[in-house]
């Protein structure tokens, strides 16, 4: 079956095996007919280098990878992802939150049992029982704020969800999993990874979405967006992490086995293969 896949890597550091192993599985996953797409997810102003941009082109070029032009850059698409956000919160499902991380961080500390998600603890509601006066007077006070997902009012209007993904098997959507996540930042002009994946995923038309294991509870809130955005479902195949020899997943901080490091100590393509675990059929 021919699908429309992605590679969708930030440029905040240098590729290693497992983002080989992921480019690689999406474009098999593709199909001989379908197509393999890139996408430089590049929001994180403060983190971005050009340097690893042109490291991305450069590596999976050497891989053997090909892909369909033009390559979609987020940060030439703020609009798009600005639309979507307001037109959240213009339907009540969003709201401002102020407080800092440190703010946070000591409130999660007073809290007995504080609410566990995925990448931890999660935001404890703080802001989100502000009257609609005090969010008004801290915005014209020229108070900074991000804005958070409303997740109790989003459940209650996309209703019962589910998705399915190719090993895993499907799952009933638990919304309140991340809880009130963060779908904009204060210190970057664009949205969160969160909405602008969805939002991209959509509008490239992309049929399989294939990452790491370690993903696949973001689908329960990419689900709940996709269906208050009212954008189509695409299938999921989560594939196993690669790992480094103490069996860590492997992260951009991991020089020695970044793509250009074992280019540099003469591994060919299918050396980087084999040690990255890819089996082709």
């Amino acid at each position: 079956m021919s699908e429309v896949t992605r590679f969708a890597p930030s440029p905040t550091g240098w590729l290693h095996l497992g983002h080989a192993y992921a480019a690689w599985f999406a474009r098999q996953a593709a199909g001989p007919g379908g197509r393999f797409l890139l996408r430089i997810e590049d929001l994180d102003r403060d983190r971005v280098r050009p340097e690893y941009t042109a490291a991305i082109f450069e590596d999976l070029g050497w891989l053997g990878l090909a892909w369909e032009e033009p390559v979609l850059r987020q940060s030439e698409h703020l609009p798009v992802y600005r639309a979507a956000l307001d037109g959240l919160i213009a339907r009540g499902l969003c709201y401002p939150c102020f407080c800092t991380r440190g703010e946070i961080k000591a409130e999660l500390q007073r809290m007995a049992g504080a609410p566990q998600g995925p990448d931890g603890p999660i935001y404890p509601g703080t802001c989100r029982h502000l009257s609609a006066a005090e969010r008004q007077a801290r915005i014209a006070a020229g108070r900074p704020y991000a804005w958070r997902l409303d997740v109790a009012r989003a459940a209650a209007e996309a209703g019962p969800l589910s998705f399915t993904d190719r090993e895993a098997g499907t799952f009933a959507v638990e919304p309140g999993l991340y809880g009130d996540v963060l779908l904009s930042r204060k210190e970057i002009e664009a949205v969160a990874y969160h909405l602008s994946v969805v939002v991209d995923d959509a509008r490239q038309g992309v049929t399989l979405v294939t990452r790491g294991q370690d993903l696949l509870p973001a689908c329960h809130l990419h689900r709940l967006l996709q269906a208050l955005l009212g954008l189509p479902e695409p299938r999921w195949h989560h594939h196993p992490l690669v790992s480094d020899a103490s069996g860590r997943r492997l992260a951009k901080r991991d020089d020695a086995l970044a793509i250009r490091t074992l280019r540099e100590q003469g591994l060919d393509p299918a050396a980087v293969r084999h040690l990255a675990g890819f089996r082709q059929p």
